[in-house]
C-alpha cells in the first residue's frame, strides 16, 4: 500500500519480514563488530558479513547496487571516511575507527543499519565523536511518535549533536524510508525545525542514520566514486537503525532487543513485541 509522496506504507505481515531482515543485519554488525581488530582487512570482513548473511537465508542489499555498482556487502569506512567505504586490502591498525554499514534482504524486504567500531586503543576524542553520534541516533528515534512529522526526528538528532560540543553534522546525505527497496521516500534529514515534514503514521519505515564528523561537515566523493570523505580530514562517525512506530511505541527492526534497552533509558515507551 502506498500513500502521497511515494511513500510505502506497509502492513504488519511486511513489518515482521522487515523484522527479520534487521535480525539478520543486527546479528551481522556483532559479528563484525567483534571481528574488527588491528591486522584485519576490511576485505575479510566483507567476506564474513557475506557469509552471515547469506548463511542466514537472506540476500545483501549493498551488493550490485546503483550505477556504478557497488562491489561489497558492506560499506567500510575507516577515520575521516564517512560512508560508502569500498571493502579491500586496507587492514585496520591499531586507534583507528571503522564505520560498518549493512543490509539485508529477506522475502523481498530490507532492513539496513550501521555502527562505528573502535580498533584497538583510540583516543577519547574519536571515542566521544562515536559516543555523541551513537546518542543522537537514540535520541531522534526516541522523538518519534504517531501523528508526529519526520522533522520531529530531525530536530532530535540536532539538538543532540549540538548539546554535545562543536560537532559537523553531515548534510549531503540522510537517512531514508525503507522497505520493498532499500532507499525510499521520504528523505531523513539529521537537522532541521520539529513539525514539518510527512506525518508519522502506522506502517512507516525509516533508516534513521546520523554522520557526525570532529570538524566541518563538508565532504569530498573520491576516485572510486563511491567513498565519501570529510573535506577536512576530521574524523566522522556513522551510525544507523531502522525503526517503525506500533501503537506502542517506536520498535527498532535491526536492533537485537528491537531498541527495548536504549529507549527504556530515555523514558519513552518500547513498541516491539
Amino acid at each position: 500500500m502506498f500513500r502521497e509522496r511515494g511513500i510505502e506504507i506497509k502492513t504488519p505481515e511486511q513489518i515482521e519480514r522487515m523484522r527479520a531482515a534487521g535480525l539478520v543485519v543486527g546479528r551481522t554488525l556483532a559479528l563484525l563488530t567483534e571481528a574488527a581488530q588491528p591486522g584485519v582487512s576490511t576485505g575479510e570482513l566483507d567476506a564474513l558479513a557475506e557469509d552471515s548473511i547469506r548463511s542466514a537465508g537472506a540476500v545483501p542489499s549493498f551488493k550490485g547496487y546503483a550505477e556504478p555498482p557497488f562491489p561489497a556487502s558492506i560499506c567500510a569506512s575507516v577515520n575521516d571516511e564517512i560512508v560508502h567505504g569500498i571493502p579491500g586490502e586496507r587492514r585496520l591498525e591499531d586507534g583507528d575507527i571503522i564505520s560498518i554499514d549493512c543490509g539485508a534482504i529477506v522475502d523481498g524486504w530490507h532492513g539496513d543499519a550501521a555502527t562505528t567500531v573502535a580498533v584497538g586503543t583510540v583516543q577519547p576524542e574519536a571515542l566521544d565523536l562515536m559516543r555523541v553520534t551513537e546518542e543522537s541516533l537514540w535520541r531522534g528515534i526516541a522523538a518519534a511518535r504517531l501523528g508526529g512529522r519526520l522533522t520531529d526526528i530531525s530536530h532530535a538528532v540536532e539538538r543532540s549533536v549540538l548539546a554535545a560540543g562543536p560537532y559537523g553534522i553531515v548534510r549531503d546525505y540522510t537517512g531514508h524510508g525503507i522497505g520493498s527497496q532499500m532507499h525510499q521516500p521520504p528523505a531523513v534529514p539529521n537537522h532541521g525545525r520539529p513539525g514539518r515534514g510527512p506525518k508519522l503514521v502506522l506502517g512507516l519505515a525509516l533508516a534513521v542514520e546520523p554522520m557526525i564528523t570532529a570538524g566541518d561537515q563538508e565532504s569530498v566523493v573520491l576516485e572510486d566514486d563511491w567513498t565519501v570523505a570529510t573535506a577536512d580530514g576530521s574524523w566522522a562517525a556513522h551510525f544507523e537503525h531502522t525503526f517503525t512506530l506500533t501503537e506502542r511505541g517506536a520498535w527498532v527492526l535491526t536492533a537485537l532487543d528491537g531498541g527495548r534497552e536504549r529507549l527504556t533509558a530515555l523514558g519513552v515507551p518500547y513498541g516491539g513485541d
